[in-house]
Formats: C-alpha cells, sequence, structure tokens
C-alpha cells in the first residue's frame, strides 16, 4: 500500500488512550521488527531507477501483535509503521554497498545499544551491536526537512561519496499506544571497539560552549569549542593529509550552505595510541570485514582512491594519523546535526542572543556565516599541519653567505695552491736560506731580488687570476683570511730588508 490516510493513522492511535506508554525495551523491539519488515517487503519490488516522485512517497502499515495476512504476530504492544521514501533508501544503501541481509543482520540480529546523549536536544540513540549503524530520533520538523532535502542532498552524495557528512540510510516513523517516534538510520562515525580518550562536539562558536558539570561526571564525556583549546593546542597532520581533509570539510560546507543548513556541528574523537592499548580479546571482531563503503573517517578524506577493499584486520579501524605533541593519534569525525535549516523561528532565536551576547560568537547564525566561521576554526584551531624543515633548512643554506663563500673558496682553492708551491719554489732558488720555508704564508720578494723571468712568469699568472676572478660568478666577497696573510707577508719583507741591510752577512751565514 501506498500513502496512509488520516482516517488509517487516526484508528491507529485512537484506542492508545487505554492503553499504557511503550517501555524502552519495547520501543526498540518494534524499531527492530518494523525495519525488519520494510526491509523484507522491499524485495518483492523489482529494481529501477529513482524517479523524483519516490522522494516524497510514504507508506503505511498497521502490525497487530496477533499478526495479519501481511505482518508477523510479535509480543509488542500494537503499533503503526510508516516507511519514508523506501525505493529512494534502498537505492542509497545500495550505493554504499550495503546488502539487505547485511542490514537487517546488524540492525534485528541482535538487541540494540542504547546511547547518552551529550547535545541540547532530546534525542534517542541506539547503536546496532557491529558498531556499523546509528539510529537516531527526530523531531516532526527534522523528518519533514530531510524528506524534502533528499532529492538534492543525495544528488551531492552520489557524485561524492568520500564526505564527512551523515549518510542516512532509512527513515521511519513509530507510533505505538499514544507514542510517536521518528529515527533515521545513520551511519556510526565513532566507533565503539575504539576506546575514544577524548569527545568533542564543535562548532566554531564560543557563546556557552563549554561541557557542563553534569556532562563532565560522565565515564566518556563529550567537551565542547572552549574545552578543546583549554585542552589541545591543535591536532598535527602530514601535509597531504591535511590538505585532503581541509578540503572535505570545505566542499562539505558548501554543500550545506546551499540548503541553508546551519547549526551543524564536527564530532571529533581522539584515541591515543600511547595510553593503554587495547588488547585483540577487547575489541569488538563483527567489526571486521566492514560493510559499509565510505564510512570511516580515512575513507571519507582520501579523494584518490577509488574503490578501496575492506581490510579484513585493521586495527586502527579507519582512524586518520594524527600528532598532539609527542603523543600518536588516531582521529574519527563526521559532520552531525545537519537537520536544522535557518527558518524563522531560529532567525529570532539569534536575534534574540544577539541582544544579549555578541552575536558573532553564538551558535545561530545564518549559513553563510556559520560556515565560514566553522572552516576556519577547523582549519587554524583544530587542524594544523605539520610542517617538514628540510626543504626549508637546504634553501637556506643554499641562499646564505657563508654557503658562497664555500663554493667560491672550492672553485679557486687548486690555483691557489698550484700558485703558492710556484712562488714558494722560486723564492727558494733565490735565496740560500730558509727564512720563508713556513707554507702558511704565501713568499712574496721584491722585483730586485726575484729574476727577470720569474717575474714575468709571475705576471702572466697573476693576470690570468684575475682574468679566471673577473669571470666567475661564483665569488661575491674577498678572502679576509688571504688578505690578512699578504699583510703579515708584507711586514715580514720589511724586517727581513732591514736585518739585511744592517748585516750583510746574514744571508751567507
Amino acid at each position: 500500500m501506498s500513502t496512509s490516510s488520516t482516517d488509517s493513522i487516526g484508528r491507529g492511535t485512537k484506542t492508545s488512550k487505554d492503553h499504557k506508554k511503550p517501555t524502552a525495551s519495547a520501543l526498540k523491539g518494534a524499531i527492530q521488527l518494523g525495519i525488519g519488515y520494510a526491509v523484507g517487503n522491499l524485495s518483492s519490488k523489482p529494481d529501477r531507477d529513482v524517479l523524483m516522485q519516490d522522494f516524497s512517497v510514504v507508506e503505511s502499515i498497521f502490525l497487530p501483535s496477533d499478526g495479519s495476512n501481511l505482518t508477523p504476530a510479535h509480543h509488542f504492544p500494537d503499533f503503526r509503521l510508516k516507511i519514508y521514501a523506501p525505493l529512494a533508501f534502498r537505492y542509497f544503501r545500495e550505493l554504499f554497498g550495503i546488502k539487505p541481509d547485511d542490514y537487517l543482520y546488524s540492525i534485528c540480529n541482535e538487541p540494540l545499544i542504547e546511547l547518552s546523549n551529550p547535545g541540547a536536544s532530546s534525542s534517542w540513540f541506539y547503536l546496532t551491536s557491529d558498531d556499523e549503524f546509528i539510529i537516531k530520533t527526530v523531531q516532526p520538523k527534522e523528518a519533514e526537512f530531510l524528506q524534502k532535502l533528499l532529492p538534492g542532498y543525495y544528488m551531492n552524495l552520489n557524485q561524492n561519496p568520500r564526505t564527512l557528512l551523515p549518510k542516512f540510510y532509512g527513515l521511519y516513523c513509530i507510533q505505538s499506544s499514544g507514542t510517536t517516534i521518528r529515527i533515521v538510520v545513520m551511519n556510526n562515525v565513532l566507533p565503539r571497539a575504539m576506546t575514544m580518550h577524548y569527545k568533542y562536539d564543535l562548532k566554531g562558536s564560543s557563546y556557552k560552549r563549554r561541557a557542563s558539570r553534569k556532562e563532565r561526571l560522565k565515564h566518556s564525556p563529550t567537551f565542547k569549542d572552549l574545552d578543546f583549546q583549554d585542552m589541545h593546542e591543535g591536532l598535527h597532520f602530514d601535509s597531504d593529509t591535511y590538505n585532503a581533509l581541509i578540503k572535505t570539510l570545505q566542499r562539505d560546507c558548501r554543500v550545506l550552505e546551499s540548503f541553508k543548513i546551519m547549526d551543524y556541528s564536527l564530532l571529533l574523537g581522539i584515541h591515543v595510541l600511547d595510553k593503554k592499548p587495547l588488547g585483540r580479546g577487547s575489541r569488538c571482531d563483527s567489526r571486521k570485514g566492514q560493510k559499509v563503503l565510505y564510512s570511516t573517517a580515512l575513507e571519507s578524506i582520501q579523494g584518490t582512491v577509488k574503490d578501496p577493499e575492506p581490510v579484513a584486520d585493521d586495527d586502527t579501524f579507519g582512524g586518520i594519523p594524527a600528532k598532539h605533541k609527542d603523543e600518536n593519534l588516531l582521529i574519527f569525525l563526521g559532520i552531525i546535526d545537519i537537520l536544522q535549516s535557518y527558518r524563522f523561528i531560529k532567525k529570532v532565536e539569534h536575534s534574540w542572543k544577539a541582544l544579549v551576547h555578541d552575536g558573532d560568537t553564538v551558535s545561530v547564525h545564518r549559513p553563510s556565516f556559520y560556515a565560514d566561521r566553522f572552516l576556519k576554526f577547523m582549519g587554524s584551531t583544530v587542524f594544523k599541519k605539520i610542517h617538514s624543515l628540510r626543504g626549508a633548512s637546504s634553501k637556506r643554506k643554499k641562499g646564505s653567505v657563508y654557503a658562497q663563500k664555500s663554493a667560491s673558496q672550492e672553485f679557486l682553492s687548486p690555483d691557489k695552491e698550484e700558485r703558492k708551491e710556484e712562488k714558494k719554489a722560486q723564492s727558494l732558488d733565490n735565496l740560500d736560506g730558509n727564512f720563508y720555508s713556513s707554507s702558511k704564508q704565501p713568499d712574496l720578494l721584491p722585483k730586485s731580488v726575484v729574476s727577470f723571468e720569474s717575474t714575468r712568469k709571475d705576471e702572466e699568472e697573476l693576470k690570468n687570476s684575475e682574468d679566471r676572478r673577473d669571470s666567475s660568478s661564483t665569488i661575491a666577497l674577498d678572502d679576509p683570511l688571504a688578505a690578512l696573510s699578504r699583510s703579515q707577508s708584507d711586514s715580514e719583507l720589511d724586517v727581513y730588508l732591514i736585518s739585511q741591510q744592517e748585516n750583510p752577512n746574514l744571508v751567507k751565514a
């Protein structure tokens, strides 16, 4: 049957006043039974392309506890099930590689695990035993907004399945004994099998963005923006990972802004690898052989890999490697709470908060400003890039004066040594003593002492040296040590001449 009428809904809730409200366990059982019926009923419908009208279809079926020709008997109170856009959601589950049998096994095989809600909403959260799916209750306006959002939202998701946006796999409504709940089935961002040493709900705003005292007393509290700035100095990633992460966030925020969505959060889980590593026995073995494609944090940001195969035994559980000071981390993250549009009531809320506080710091804001503030906070405060020092240091070394000077000395060192040795030999040939036998200074003698032939050779060598010095582009500075050696040599030459005049027999001796 297609869409239920108002009369049928009324009959389903009319006698509910005579019954007690269902317990939490009865509701969880009704959720599992209802999803099981919805998926099983789809198997009888042929596969075809999704049409635009498929997004607006709502199927309704009544499931009495005694059973009927179409429904099985059960031990829960009578309830009515509504299935939103069943063919469209079937297509989306296929897009992420979720087989109907796996979907049913994850949701219906074992009891759902109830999770605490760290946010301000009154939503209930349930987790499947294999960590694959989160089931969350939503408000009527949120369910209505999601159904209107489906065509455009999944057009973007179909174009780019690698995203940090939540992936919705089903939307249902259950009415039982005067209680009506609407639920969405989503991907799980934080695997329960991996200990989260820190959890954050980040919006990029500062007004009342600290965890409450009640939240801090929990075994695994969820902190907020100001808490992050107090407890962490930023999470550091290598250049490629940082760029992929920021690019994914920018793309996702652009999609959300186009739908006038704001007040969303980044759910961030941090596992410190150096803190009490988990034993093999404490991990959820059913997580091995992951069924849902693109659901881990690492898969969501690696746009270069086309279709990764699930890892059979991956100790990282799809976490993104990061560092904080000397700690090695695994990061798990995803954008949550995207079903808040900037409707009239949100505009009023922002105006009222802006009167008592800085309007730019409150979480509720127009979508464009919210997206810019969100991205700025994530890209500069939360996530940071590890800069490689190797390339920078080599560039500085190449451009330094010391490097230029060293290169010049290496270029001219053979010529220098050759000239010094030749001049030293000439000096020893013309002198009977060994006064200039030291190899530390070049031997320079006046023209009167040196022969005409050696003088001509010296002039030619000096000219060639000057030509080479002019033609070389590597010489930037004169060698101060060479200048010092010349000055010392001239002083010693003066002492020698004076001594020779006073005692002419000094050389002969």
